[in-house]
């Protein structure tokens, strides 16, 4: 990550706020900090966020962009 953590900053502009929310999901994607959190959050809590999350792919992402971006596969239809 070639970011500063505490340069993160949101509604000053769409250029900074599109690149806080990178660097805030690269963050949350760190293997440390995953395990920590979940073991800590409810099954309940992991359904919302897993569920509130795939529902913003869905709307944002093609089902190509999701397998190669989110599933980093080639096609679809690939496993």
């Amino acid at each position: 990550m070639n970011f500063d953590p505490h340069q993160i900053c949101f509604g000053l502009n769409r250029a900074l706020d599109e690149r806080s929310f990178s660097f805030f999901l690269q963050l949350a994607g760190n293997k440390e900090f995953t395990e920590v959190f979940a073991s800590r959050l409810s099954s309940e809590k992991m359904d919302r966020i897993v569920t509130e999350f795939t529902s913003l792919m869905k709307q944002y992402l093609t089902e190509d962009e999701y397998h190669r971006l989110f599933l980093q596969e080639e096609s679809p239809h690939e496993r």
